[in-house]
């Protein structure tokens, strides 16, 4: 089974609606590290030495490469990356291999069917 990493850097306030999406969108799971610092084109501005930007998470998700496009499309749309500038990014990387996904596995399986 061919699978696929896809890293979002969203804005914080977004999380919950792109883990709802992605979860839709054939997700299994995610793991969310939090409080991640970014930079664009222009830095953010500091009152003071402190940041007025909002936080914002690294969400990763461990998908079936069949499913990953339509959920990497999602998560933009969710997280309204082309709409609004500094929202948030998502790519995707291909997996050579992984551990740990047994409990998964039966579910990705029946996923992937019903997409053939």
């Amino acid at each position: 089974m061919r699978l696929k990493l896809i890293m979002a850097l969203v804005d914080d306030h977004h999380t919950e609606n792109i883990l709802a999406a992605a979860r839709e969108a054939g997700a299994t799971g995610a793991t969310v590290v939090t409080s991640a610092r970014g930079e664009g084109l222009k830095p953010e501005k500091t009152f003071l030495g402190l940041e007025i930007a909002g936080h914002r998470d690294l969400l990763m998700f461990l998908v079936v490469e069949q499913l990953s496009r339509e959920i990497l499309e999602t998560i933009a749309t969710a997280g309204e990356f082309d709409e609004k500038p500094g929202s948030g990014i998502a790519f995707q990387i291909a997996i050579e291999d992984a551990v740990g996904l047994q409990s998964q596995l039966e579910v990705l399986k029946e996923e992937i069917e019903e997409q053939l």
